[in-house]
Order: C-alpha cells, then structure tokens, then sequence
C-alpha cells in the first residue's frame, strides 16, 4: 500500500467534469430556469472549443482568437425542424474587472465564426440579390445564438462588473443610447442554484465549504472530509473540486480497494495563494504587452522563486491566456 499525493490542474479536471452531458444540462437548466428540466442531456453535444476569426475594417485586419473552456450545442427536434442553442461555461479563478467585455469577445468569435463559415458558400452571386451578395448572407440566413455562463471558483466575493454598462463611465444625457452585454454569473463559493444531479450538488457544496473564508483551512478540510465520507462523494466529484480549489488529493492507493481507502484535501493554502498570484501577475503581464523574459523576471522576483518554477508557471498558466 503506498500513500500518494497528486497535484490537480484545475483547467483539466473542469473540462473533463463539464464534458459529461447530465451534469452540464443539469447546471444550465438551474443557471437559466431555475432548476425546470428545459434542456435534455441526450440534446447536448460536444463543440469545438477554439475558435478564431479576422476582424476586416478597411485598411486593417485584427486577428481574434478565443478559446471557451466549454461549449455545447443544444439540438431539439420541433414540428418545424430542429432548434439549435449554444451553450458555453467559461471558468474563473481569479476576479477578472473586464470579465463582461471578455465575454462579450467569445460571444462575437462564435457568432463570427459561424458568419464566416456561412458566407464561403456565396462565392459568387448566383442566386442572390445584390445586397445579399455584399453582405455574404441571405435575408434569411440566421446564425445559431449563444448563451455563456461563468462560473467563478475564487474564494473572494465577487465585486468585479456584471455588465458592459458597469464598465464606463456615461454621461447623463447619453445613457438610453449606449448599448450593454450582461453576463451570467455564477460563483461556486455561495450560489442558489436549484440543482438534481447528485454529482452536481456535491461538487458545489464541497467548492462552498472549502471557498468559506470564514472557517480556518483545517476546519473547512475536515468538514469536506466528513461530508465525503457521510455522502459517499463520487471520486470524479472529490478529484474536480480539489483541482478547482487549489487542493491536494492526499491518498492511500490499495490493489484491491483503492477507491475505499483514500482520504482527501490536505491542505495547500500557501500554494495556493503562490498560484493565485503567479496567474494574475501572467495575465497582468500579457495584457499590457511585456515580454516573456520581462514576465519571467517579475515571476521571480515577486514570488522569490527560481527560474525554472517560473517557467513552470508561463507554461502552466500562459498558455490560456
């Protein structure tokens, strides 16, 4: 019998949670419907998650790629056809204070992406009035709508802007004509969603205790502990939320019943907050454009490690941003 500790990406054990369709439908129908069983799991399929694009405007063309953490397409038959939906759930660990013009980027790369791919089948204009010829769409060509949800994994509440709007500052007398994109938002720390997947319900109780500021970390790893052990927490579940929680799996592995003798979430905070602030320092950096030495050097500096952990870090955290 030998005793293990694993070390869980968060991005990769999110995106395998969120790939099963029952826990996914589940989570959208209580984001969006207040828990009412809307969207079906056997409507859901798998998308893609990068999506590019080029924004043309006369003498300049912007490369915009955007890459979702997660996104599905809904498929519903009707009497008329089939009724399609996107549905995305974008992942956040930190407060992000542009999060709702971020969002609204993802949302133009899908809808621009499925624009692109419908105007390569009008390379020339037969069949098509002038207008739709120019446009590269007929009048009625219609584009697939998307709804995205982010789902907030931090331990701080939430203050950052849940709309475009909140993001600038509008005079008085323009403020009925400046348009808005609101976000959803969800945050896994405290929320009041209406949820019936067994899974689903776990895993944010477990985010909910272990996100509690309130309690000392021991405290809170012993009542994740005992709440596993009362609820028989599935394994996927206890392995995702220590992943989006910044935990470690503590465990005995066994030949013959391995899943019955591990225990779960040692304490890391000091970790933790070291790769909470490694992450905001890299977004930092990329988004007001310094070098990848120049990253590099603060990485050091500021969390007084050596090179190689901060390369550790750039190819951790650098790469989704």
């Amino acid at each position: 019998m030998t005793r293990k500790t694993k070390v869980l990406k968060p991005d990769t054990v999110l995106k395998n949670y969120w790939r099963n369709n029952e826990q996914f439908a589940d989570f959208f129908n209580a984001v969006l419907f207040a828990g009412r069983q809307v969207i079906k799991p056997g409507e859901l399929e798998e998308l893609d998650t990068e999506s590019s694009s080029v924004l043309e405007h006369r003498e300049y063309a912007e490369s915009i790629q955007a890459a979702r953490d997660h996104i599905k397409i809904r498929k519903k038959s009707t009497v008329y056809g089939a009724e399609l939906m996107m549905l995305a759930a974008e992942g956040q660990e930190h407060i992000h204070y542009a999060m709702p013009m971020r969002v609204m980027g993802y949302d133009y790369g899908t809808y621009k992406k499925q624009y692109d791919d419908n105007a390569q089948r009008y390379g020339s204009a037969g069949g098509l009035e002038e207008d739709e010829y120019l446009s590269r769409m007929k009048k009625s060509d219609k584009l697939i709508p998307v709804v995205t949800v982010v789902v907030y994994y931090g331990e701080k509440p939430w203050d950052g802007a849940l709309s475009l709007r909140e993001m600038l500052e509008i005079p008085k007398e323009f403020t009925g004509y400046v348009n808005d994109y609101r976000m959803h938002l969800v945050e896994a720390r405290k929320n009041d969603l209406i949820l019936h997947n067994i899974k689903n319900i776990d895993f944010f109780k477990l985010l909910e205790i272990l996100l509690d500021r309130s309690s000392p970390p021991r405290e809170a790893r012993d009542r994740a502990i005992a709440y596993v052990k009362q609820r028989h927490v599935d394994r996927s579940v206890v392995m995702t939320v220590a992943g989006a929680a910044n935990c470690k799996i503590d465990y005995m592995e066994s030949e013959e019943r391995e899943a019955d003798m591990w225990t779960v979430f040692e304490a890391t905070k000091a970790e933790g907050v070291a790769e909470g602030r490694a992450a905001t320092i890299l977004e930092m950096g990329l988004e007001f454009g310094f070098t990848e030495e120049d990253i590099l050097k603060r990485l050091q500096s500021k969390l007084n490690i050596s090179l190689q952990s901060a390369q550790e870090y750039m190819e951790r955290f650098g790469k989704k941003k």
